[in-house]
């Protein structure tokens, strides 16, 4: 009996463990930290307009939810897969992410994929086929949907850097030909740092697709997902999601088609 009691006791606390291991104590949010005017870290918190759309969701919604700043986008992409983070708002939908993510079905933003090139070195661009044999760089766990990932694998020297800035100066110094970022994100870094005359956006887009909030798989907060969908829907209806980007567009000052581009 004496042996038994202890493992007994142990065995009653595991259990118990594990139940509250399973439980959604509170929706962990996380994003893109370089990512304006959709998400950004601006040195004391995670800001912009998906997380705003996230948090008022939940709000709504009377889930407890955390705003956590946890490093570069390939960290948060990390958590989300071992489920530390919850909530990813907001990204695009690839077969790979969608390993580990389960996805709402109201998408907040179209988001337009751009190159930048350094306008002295600039080269005829038509499509994806015209970025073969050039050097080019991407922001690291950043993906594109639309079939390029694929492409970009198979066909194309990319390497990768933690901050978007970072490929900037390698862009500025030649070490590379081409940059692969978003759009806005893109004019927005460039307009901060009066580098407009510096580099261009090559037309046409790489490609032009949704980004979506997303539930990590593992945790057990993605529950909730249909009914953060749910909730979506309402502000999406009553034009809350097209508001709030307009507003963050404002602050940074980015042309006006960004809020015509939300849904």
């Amino acid at each position: 009996m004496k042996t038994f009691l202890p493992a007994l006791l142990l065995a009653t606390v595991a259990v118990a463990t594990q139940a509250r291991a399973a439980e959604c104590v509170k929706v962990v949010v996380s994003a893109d930290s370089d990512y304006a005017p959709l998400h950004w870290y601006d040195g004391k918190r995670l800001t912009g307009a998906s997380v705003e759309i996230a948090s008022r969701a939940l709000t709504a919604l009377e889930i407890p939810f955390e705003v956590r700043y946890v490093g570069p986008f390939h960290r948060v992409l990390k958590e989300a897969e071992t489920g530390e983070v919850a909530m990813v708002a907001s990204l695009k939908s690839t077969p790979e992410r969608q390993q580990y993510l389960a996805y709402t079905s109201v998408p907040l933003f179209s988001n337009p994929i751009a190159i930048f090139v350094a306008r002295d070195r600039g080269f005829a661009y038509s499509g994806w086929k015209d970025l073969i044999g050039k050097r080019g760089a991407i922001t690291q766990g950043n993906q594109f949907g639309g079939g390029f990932d694929d492409f970009m694998i198979n066909n194309l020297r990319i390497e990768t850097a933690q901050k978007a800035y970072m490929n900037f100066t390698k862009l500025d110094s030649g070490k590379i030909d081409y940059l692969i970022t978003g759009y806005y994100s893109g004019l927005i870094y460039l307009n901060q740092s009066k580098q407009n005359e510096r580099f261009m956006a090559l037309r046409p887009y790489i490609n032009e697709t949704d980004n979506f909030i997303a539930m990590s798989r593992a945790n057990p907060c993605v529950k909730h997902l249909a009914r953060i969908n749910a909730q979506l829907e309402v502000m999406q209806k009553r034009g809350e999601l097209r508001a709030i980007l307009e507003r963050y567009a404002a602050e940074l000052k980015v042309d006006s088609h960004v809020a015509a581009t939300a849904p």
